[in-house]
């Protein structure tokens, strides 16, 4: 869709009038190799199946499928993707807050409205060769997806620019909740927030992927349902099917634990 050689429109002119972000189209994979390619894929299905796997389980569980490796290419590529354990440890040393660590805001909180609790997290999303990472932020009260955006490296200021863009559409949220992973701690991100005055930033317990549960069915969604089964060939390809799955899930797909309705219809409904 997007046409380089157009001398009267600009690349970043089209790729605004597409809703398209330009590391799509600037984006040359730096291709893993092909066995990589293959286990990060069956890792990140069986880390949707268990969350609790770490490095030890996982490669006992790659080896079982018949994959030669080790426990440190592992962990590797679980960093990669990043893709960590989900377990509770135990409290014996508090440490020093961090600069930028929040307290989580959720807990007990009755959400009631749209726009009052908003999610959002990052995750590895595979193509046939390669991969990239999908940013969405979820509002909590009606599952709608008030922005997303797909790109080659997780930058704070990428994250920033789809929290910008979805707070332009749908109006700013009360409180918006994330994991403590460095795009959410940095001061990119943490000073646009601030800057928007009334949303207070909320951040999940160390380890605690249900703190933002909501975003976490979402991935699994869009991954088991739509990437999985069509495996895009390339950044344009992908991004022509997260925008046809957001579509779907937001307009059309009925949730059970909103009484079968549309998270679009719900959001508008109750805004």
């Amino acid at each position: 869709m997007v046409d380089k050689s157009d001398t009267q429109m600009s690349i970043r002119k089209q790729c605004d009038m597409l809703q398209l972000h330009r590391s799509g189209v600037y984006y040359t994979p730096n291709l893993p190799s092909n066995a990589d390619d293959e286990i990060m894929k069956q890792i990140d299905c069986f880390h949707l199946m268990d969350p609790t796997l770490g490095t030890r389980r996982m490669k006992a569980m790659l080896v079982r499928m018949g994959y030669n490796i080790g426990r440190k290419h592992v962990r590797t590529l679980m960093n990669t993707m990043r893709i960590h354990a989900v377990y509770c440890k135990p409290r014996t040393t508090i440490a020093d807050p961090a600069k930028y660590k929040y307290p989580y805001l959720l807990k007990e909180l009755k959400i009631t409205k749209p726009n009052q609790v908003w999610g959002i997290d990052i995750t590895y999303i595979p193509m046939r060769r390669g991969f990239m990472y999908m940013v969405a932020i979820i509002d909590h009260y009606s599952r709608f997806i008030v922005g997303w955006s797909l790109s080659n490296s997780m930058s704070a200021p990428w994250v920033v620019e789809t929290v910008r863009e979805a707070i332009r559409k749908h109006g700013k949220p009360e409180i918006i909740n994330s994991d403590q992973g460095s795009q959410f701690t940095s001061d990119d991100y943490v000073n646009f927030i601030k800057s928007c005055e009334g949303t207070k930033i909320s951040m999940d317990g160390k380890g605690r992927y249900l703190d933002n549960i909501y975003i976490e069915r979402f991935w699994r969604s869009i991954k088991h349902d739509k990437i999985y089964l069509m495996m895009p060939q390339n950044g344009t390809e992908l991004f022509s099917v997260c925008e046809e799955f957001v579509e779907y899930y937001n307009k059309t797909r009925p949730h059970e634990n909103l009484g079968y309705i549309s998270p679009s219809e719900l959001f508008k409904i109750a805004a």
